[in-house]
């Protein structure tokens, strides 16, 4: 609320949230933080107990709920390891919801989709700076799984039937260093090309917003030489 100038200190903000509704904070810190305040407002009678009790329930309820204040025994998410979040059911989840999450906005001469009893014999170039990098592939707040899980297009492409060479032209989304070369050759030489392009955090996060929504670097460039 201070950035945007609806508060103009950390006591104003933390009665203003507890009021509206608000019962958690993603703080600035810990040691100094909104609903730190929270005692001081409750003295001033700026918020009421009860208030406050209305606010605390519902973090308590779901922190009992998930057994925070069972011995580890007792807990059956205590259990829980990698092994059951990249269980196969789940990455079978997981490839479900990227199928029907995909949008495909157009489909000239019917390329698509990519049929494996085609492919034999065929030369496939992946290209782009998301061609072959774990790194950038996630977005923000994404979880870290285990490498072996990690199927970037150029590894997901080489289980197909198909000669697949990869020629990223920039290593990475900002691509301000860019082989035009690299992409031109792999490109000439292949019978279907694949191009990965985007931006990533190291592009647009949270806090850092983009002024626009032109590919970052040469990535253009890159699209255009891939696709002459």
């Amino acid at each position: 609320l201070l950035g945007h100038r609806y508060t103009r200190t950390f006591l104003e903000t933390a009665v203003a949230s507890l009021n509206a509704g608000c019962n958690l904070e993603l703080s600035y810190g810990l040691r100094d933080n909104v609903f730190a305040r929270i005692p001081q407002a409750l003295a001033a009678g700026n918020v009421t107990l009860q208030t406050l009790r209305e606010r605390v329930r519902p973090l308590f309820y779901t922190r009992m709920r998930l057994g925070e204040f069972d011995p580890p025994a007792m807990n059956p998410y205590s259990s829980l390891d990698l092994s059951a979040v990249q269980s196969p059911g789940h990455r079978d989840l997981a490839r479900e919801a990227a199928v029907r999450s995909f949008v495909l906005l157009k489909n000239e001469r019917g390329t698509l989709p990519l049929r494996a009893q085609d492919l034999p014999g065929k030369r496939l170039a992946v290209v782009g700076p998301f061609a072959d990098n774990p790194r950038v592939l996630f977005g923000d707040y994404a979880p870290v799984p285990e490498p072996q899980y990690i199927y970037t297009p150029r590894r997901g492409l080489e289980t197909l039937p198909a000669n697949v060479s990869c020629a990223p032209g920039c290593r990475e989304p900002r691509c301000q260093r860019y082989s035009r070369a690299e992409v031109v050759e792999a490109a000439g030489a292949a019978d279907v090309v694949v191009v990965c392009l985007g931006t990533g955090t190291d592009v647009e996060t949270e806090a850092r917003d983009r002024q626009d929504l032109a590919l970052p670097g040469h990535q253009l460039q890159l699209l255009q030489d891939a696709v002459q």
